[in-house]
């Protein structure tokens, strides 16, 4: 079975408007990464527990927190008390959402430090496991593990980590769908759908980009989640989590129709290859 799941916020910063673009899609798992504008990581405890009640009575759960943990500078200023210290407060709200997972990435500016990007790695990941929490490494683009090599050598040096596959992000690192998802696609948990023309550096649809993500689902032989993250416009909370521009080749009225465009084209992708829906999933017929 198919699961969907989607970063919510980029169709709405306010949780009423998450929780009702993921009931209108037909989605019932949220990778929860902001509400009204502040960032998962700086969530309060109250704030979690308001957050986690209303998405319950709506039949929605938290399948993974997208923290920013790891999105920071190996360079000057780095702190590591103040890394574990985002890491603990993470963990801790795992635990009221109900959730065992965390996104993280693996920091920028590690060129040339990449034994020091696999101790605090390790060292993460065993303080997470404390919690019963696992760490989901994504590989994006100026991190350590931007390109499939680098994520290969964290897979070796790193036990414990896991991965979450970006097909886009890979492409705006310079690789092509073909040799990332082939390298790298037994060792993924579950999968960022998202998708790019290489060539212009347009975010689009699945499906209309360079992505593979039909091959991609093509590949899939058991039970798996993903998550819809569009990127198809400009959403509250964007400019904290990349400083990059957005180019986009389409245009939307509002996060709303933008963040229903992407469902759609997932969804056409999954019955394309024969997929059909039941009991909150997706199954091959």
């Amino acid at each position: 079975m198919i699961k969907l799941c989607a970063f919510s916020d980029e169709a709405s910063s306010s949780l009423d408007g998450q929780i009702k673009a993921l009931k209108r899609n037909g989605i019932f798992y949220t990778e929860l990464r902001g509400v009204d504008g502040v960032n998962v990581s700086r969530l309060t405890a109250e704030n979690a527990k308001e957050i986690n009640k209303k998405l319950s009575d709506n039949g929605i759960s938290v399948w993974s927190l997208g923290s920013p943990y790891g999105k920071v500078s190996l360079s000057d200023g780095f702190s590591e008390d103040d890394l574990f210290k985002q890491l603990d407060h993470l963990c801790t709200l795992c635990g009221i959402f109900g959730c065992d997972k965390i996104r993280v990435f693996s920091f920028y500016n590690a060129g040339g430090k990449k034994e020091k990007v696999f101790d605090l790695l390790n060292r993460s990941v065993g303080a997470a496991a404390e919690y019963g929490v696992s760490l989901y490494h994504e590989n994006e683009k100026d991190i350590y593990g931007e390109k499939y090599e680098q994520v290969l050598e964290l897979k070796e040096n790193v036990p414990g980590l896991k991965f979450v596959y970006d097909p886009a992000n890979f492409l705006q690192a310079g690789q092509s769908a073909d040799e990332t998802l082939e390298k790298l696609f037994d060792i993924t948990s579950y999968f960022h759908i998202k998708d790019v023309i290489s060539e212009t550096q347009q975010l689009v649809p699945a499906g209309h980009g360079d992505g593979h993500i039909s091959d991609l689902i093509k590949k899939i032989n058991s039970d798996t989640t993903l998550t819809v993250e569009p990127h198809l416009s400009v959403f509250a909370g964007y400019s904290e989590i990349d400083g990059r521009e957005m180019k986009n080749k389409y245009t939307y009225k509002n996060s709303n129709e933008a963040f229903d465009a992407a469902v759609f084209s997932l969804k056409n992708l999954l019955a394309d290859n024969g997929y059909e829906y039941e009991n909150g999933g997706y199954i091959k017929r």
